[in-house]
């Protein structure tokens, strides 16, 4: 267990992504014990183990699962080769785990420190995002420039500047990046002039298609905190593949306080 908490404790300083299966109950004869512990990591490696067989193989999955959705989840299985939970083993017991996962704090990289930029900075420090921006004016910047090599797939990039050409710019920089989203700001026709010039340098329709611009979700409001906020609103949309509905029509994404009621 010290091997499993130590390695815990390395991936959480070094910002990585990281699933924590615990056994939580057992009931009947089983190769676990509630406490038995095992840390997966994405690629499906792990540290610790459960007791070994087909249990644990299916723990691993499940944690490689988790880490893909981002959300812990409790599994029930039953050690039968039938029935509910079976899992084809001949033990007879019942074991619970719970897969609680750890992602790295996403970034969210604002190219653009100003009318829009600053207000969409201090949302998304309230939603817990690292923020950084980027911006030709010192006072306005946390960062000194735009360096691509730092995005990783937990950054969100916002191209928001104050000219066409230096959005035009940064989204090149950012292109070919692992980041989670990119968005830029925009009017339908600059969105397709800037398209039009990547195009004609050779980036792919699949590559285009996945950016975000004109950027953010359709919430009617003007204001730049109100354009922030949608901005804000896609980026976590895309952060927890949500629907974008709204709840009353389908949205499946519930509040504590409606699974309490």
């Amino acid at each position: 267990m010290r091997e499993v908490i130590a390695a815990l404790n390395t991936a959480l300083q070094q910002d990585e992504p990281v699933a924590l299966a615990t056994v939580v109950e057992v009931e009947g004869a089983s190769p676990a014990q509630v406490g038995f512990k095992m840390l997966v990591r994405p690629d499906g490696s792990v540290v610790g183990n459960l007791g070994g067989g087909e249990l644990e193989q299916r723990t691993r999955a499940e944690a490689v699962n988790a880490l893909r959705e981002g959300a812990s989840r409790l599994i029930h299985y039953t050690l039968r080769e039938e029935g509910p939970d079976a899992i084809g083993m001949l033990c007879g017991g019942r074991v619970s785990v719970f897969i609680e996962v750890y992602r790295p704090t996403p970034v969210l990289l604002i190219v653009g420190g100003g009318h829009i930029g600053q207000p969409l900075a201090e949302m998304g420090r309230l939603l817990g995002f690292q923020v950084e921006v980027v911006d030709v004016r010192p006072e306005r910047a946390t960062v000194p420039h735009l360096d691509p090599t730092t995005i990783t797939p937990q950054t969100y990039v916002v191209l928001i500047t104050e000219d066409h050409r230096t959005d035009e710019q940064a989204l090149r920089q950012v292109l070919d990046t692992p980041a989670a989203y990119i968005g830029m700001i925009g009017s339908l026709r600059k969105v397709s002039i800037v398209f039009d010039h990547l195009r004609a340098d050779g980036v792919s329709e699949e590559r285009l298609a996945q950016i975000h611009a004109p950027i953010g979700l359709d919430l009617g409001g003007r204001s730049p905190a109100e354009i922030a906020l949608s901005i804000l609103a896609e980026i976590v949309q895309v952060r927890y593949g949500g629907s974008g509905k709204q709840r009353k029509l389908g949205g499946r994404f519930p509040f504590p306080e409606d699974e309490a009621q």
